[in-house]
């Protein structure tokens, strides 16, 4: 992803748009096809001063008017009729814009591919703890029993989703920029569509209704897209973080030599790979933001807003991937400990089933009662250190409506996960990347 967005790329998918610019209108004969083929051969971007460029563009204002003017001179050097014919009929936005969106396209391809082995990771953990009883945890309090299955596989749910949020991206954002100057075509007269067309089928680009220099909602699809899809990882990053505190230990990252080391506590096993994830969800956010506000621009060319994207998507692209990459590896690798989750289960002695006794009891004394009376009991068994079952087992009507046996099924924890294993298949089976 770093190599996608270097300088060196960006300047060459730059160039990738100026050669299929010539091609086309050569197509069109608009310019001599020998001057379009003169053009093709020198946009390469080995042929050009990447640091030179780099630092004319606080000069000129943007990458494309120095690139340019390098692109003319090496033509020029070869057919010095070709190089009145670099950069013919276009403005600097498109060459950048039309660039950015060749770099997205190979991005998103990327990003695409960890989606689908994360996702993949993910629901292969979810089928093997689908019966791996835990407990679900709401305001950071036990609250009912569940399974790490369950948990997992809401995970893999919601990142089919950002996939298929992606692919429609895909097809809908990534469109040639093409308008010269002010969006019109005007500088290429009655060829200004055409040439439009041809060059969008050279870079394998759809073509837009209209050029689309200061609207920016296409891009900010993308980056709203990616922030989802940041936030999604952080917050696996940050459950996997919570269940390897000490206290609780009921999962971990995976264990290498000199992963989540401390330089002074050698005992430390440090979620690292959640770190990654979490400090991008921090920092993504503000960065969308960044590209909504950049979105409102002046007239038919943005001034500062314009330039403030520049690095901005860049940063969210690589944000995510590398959010993705860490949490790829933690998923793959997850340590789990289901001896520690059922231990955890007992900690309450036996309060996290209050709310399955009472819907036990709700149908013969109501709702309302029926949660005063466990309410109760949940308030003795804590002043007594006892356990809710206990509790409940002393009282007359109690036993009368359920009985002993029937209060002590209460208590197993494998029969109060509810719709656990039918949710789970029923999600994996709208997985398209399921794994057995």
């Amino acid at each position: 992803m770093r190599e996608i967005f270097s300088d060196a790329s960006r300047l060459a998918r730059m160039l990738e748009f100026e050669a299929a610019l010539a091609k086309a209108e050569a197509q069109v004969g608009v310019i001599p096809a020998q001057a379009a083929e003169v053009i093709a051969s020198q946009c390469d971007i080995a042929g050009f001063d990447v640091m030179a460029i780099d630092g004319a563009m606080q000069a000129a204002g943007n990458l494309a008017i120095p690139l340019v003017a390098a692109l003319t001179r090496n033509v020029g050097d070869i057919d010095a009729q070709a190089k009145g014919f670099v950069h013919y009929g276009a403005t600097s936005q498109d060459a950048i814009d039309t660039g950015l969106v060749l770099q997205l396209r190979d991005a998103l391809v990327l990003i695409d591919a960890d989606l689908v082995r994360l996702a993949q990771a993910l629901a292969h953990q979810a089928r093997k703890h689908a019966g791996t009883v835990m407990p679900g945890r709401t305001w950071l309090q036990q609250a009912l029993p569940i399974t790490l299955g369950t948990k997992l596989d809401a995970f893999v749910g919601a990142l089919d989703r950002h996939r298929d949020r992606l692919e429609r991206a895909r097809h809908e954002d990534l469109v040639l920029q093409f308008g010269g100057a002010a969006g019109t075509l005007a500088a290429l007269g009655s060829q200004g569509l055409a040439v439009s067309e041809a060059l969008a089928e050279e870079l394998g680009l759809d073509v837009p209704d209209i050029p689309w220099h200061t609207q920016r909602d296409r891009l900010c699809d993308i980056a709203s897209i990616l922030g989802m899809l940041v936030a999604t990882l952080g917050k696996l990053g940050l459950d996997i973080a919570l269940l390897a505190q000490t206290e609780v230990g009921e999962a971990s990252e995976p264990a290498a030599p000199g992963r989540g080391g401390s330089s002074t506590m050698p005992q430390k096993r440090n979620p690292v790979g959640a770190s990654v994830a979490i400090a991008a969800s921090v920092r993504v956010p503000g960065l969308v933001a960044t590209m909504l506000a950049a979105s409102v621009q002046e007239h038919e060319r943005g001034l500062g807003n314009w330039p403030a994207e520049w690095e901005t998507l860049p940063e969210i692209v690589m944000l995510a991937a590398g959010a993705l990459a860490a949490m790829l590896d933690v998923a793959r690798g997850l340590d789990v400990d289901a001896e520690r989750m059922r231990a955890n289960l007992a900690l309450t002695n036996g309060l996290v089933f209050a709310e399955a006794v009472q819907m036990e009891l709700a149908p013969t004394m109501g709702r309302d009662a029926a949660h005063a009376l466990v309410a109760r009991a949940c308030r003795r068994a804590l002043a007594e250190h006892a356990h809710l079952r206990d509790i409940l087992a002393g009282e007359p009507d109690v036993v009368k409506r359920l009985g002993r046996e029937r209060i002590d099924a209460l208590f197993d924890p494998k029969r109060c996960i509810g719709e656990s294993s039918a949710l789970i298949e029923r999600a994996l089976a709208r997985h398209p990347h399921r794994t057995h």
